[in-house]
């Protein structure tokens, strides 16, 4: 299990590194969720398998509690892609649009490139591809995405993915308070400000 998500994660951040350094241009929303599976969602999805396995879950619960764990990494990729961009709290650590910098393809910016106007994807796409580092252009940038509802968009697919894969647990796990905690904890991860 260990060496098999391991080779994923390692796809996952390759995938990432790829992309924002603009070797593919034509990403669509299944491939970013794919990259995040694989650069985030592995360690969540190993920590729960691994969890199901030492408990002597049956497959059934092993499977799902390790689907739920990397759909709460991808979830909780998602957030951290949000707060890059509008965190407040976020700000003061890493500061806003470091993503936009890094030319990242991000959930927000696939939405963007597909809903927005002819200008307005080809203004984002030179930002991205400049990687600046002024805040007044990396603001043009935020200002492109939350223009076409890129961020609410991507906030309500992170808890429609969360959402999906719980029904799986909730119905091979029975009623326990660590099954509680569990999915607060995932709340926490997609509703976190920092």
């Amino acid at each position: 299990l260990y060496t098999h998500e391991m080779i994923r994660l390692h796809a996952g951040q390759g995938m990432d590194i790829l992309w924002h350094r603009g070797q593919k241009f034509d990403v669509s929303e299944e491939e970013y969720l794919q990259m995040c599976s694989y650069k985030t969602g592995i360690l969540a999805r190993m920590a729960t398998k691994l969890g199901a396995i030492l408990g002597n879950g049956n497959e059934r619960q092993i499977e799902a509690l390790g689907k739920f764990g990397g759909t709460v990494g991808v979830a909780f990729q998602i957030q951290d892609d949000i707060l890059n961009l509008v965190g407040e709290e976020f700000a003061k650590g890493k500061g806003v649009g470091e993503d936009i910098h890094e030319g990242k393809r991000t959930i927000m910016v696939l939405h963007t490139l597909k809903h927005t106007n002819a200008k307005d994807k080809q203004r984002l796409l030179e930002i991205l591809n400049a990687h600046p580092t002024d805040q007044k252009t990396i603001l043009e940038a935020i200002a492109i995405i939350e223009k076409n509802g890129s961020i609410d968009y991507a906030r309500a697919r992170a808890k429609e993915l969360m959402e999906q894969s719980w029904k799986e647990v909730e119905s091979a796990l029975p009623e326990t308070k660590a099954k509680e905690v569990m999915r607060a904890f995932a709340e926490f991860l997609i509703n976190r400000k920092v």
